[in-house]
């Protein structure tokens, strides 16, 4: 194997990851619970409900490394009745919230997309909350694969 400067520095990441974490790099992942708790956080005293809220995400993503996601939410976005801000999250990334989007009434539409990293298959939710204090919510899987394979 040919080693070049690239090779060698990913690799002394990996061993570095590895004395730190004791061989469990796993454990830097997220998991449901903790993301479930962000979630409620952001939700304060509400349970958030489907609906309202539209996530948009690829099924498969040949590249984990660039996801393009959008949302959208079905609001009439006036004075009465707007989306204050929709916050989005990746159950098993390291850093499981990818983005917070903040809505006044003057934004006139509550949309917004971006692209995001995913270290690999799992669930993005998406989750709005309005001005009256709902919360609604949609989730979408998204198989991670390598150069396309399926796997």
């Amino acid at each position: 194997m040919k080693m070049n400067r690239r090779k060698a520095l990913r690799m002394t990441g990996q061993v570095a990851l590895a004395g730190v974490f004791g061989g469990n790099i796993a454990a830097v992942l997220a998991d449901a619970e903790s993301t479930g708790k962000m979630i409620a956080e952001f939700a304060g005293d509400a349970t958030p409900v489907a609906g309202t809220i539209t996530l948009t995400a690829p099924e498969i993503a040949e590249n984990g490394n660039t996801v393009p996601i959008s949302i959208s939410v079905d609001s009439p976005m006036t004075a009465e009745s707007y989306v204050e801000s929709v916050m989005i999250v990746a159950e098993d990334n390291p850093n499981p919230e990818v983005a917070t989007f903040h809505f006044t009434p003057a934004s006139g539409i509550a949309r917004a997309s971006t692209r995001m990293r995913l270290a690999k298959t799992q669930n993005v939710i998406a989750v709005a909350k309005m001005n009256d204090g709902s919360v609604f919510t949609d989730t979408r899987n998204v198989k991670v694969t390598i150069g396309g394979c399926g796997g």
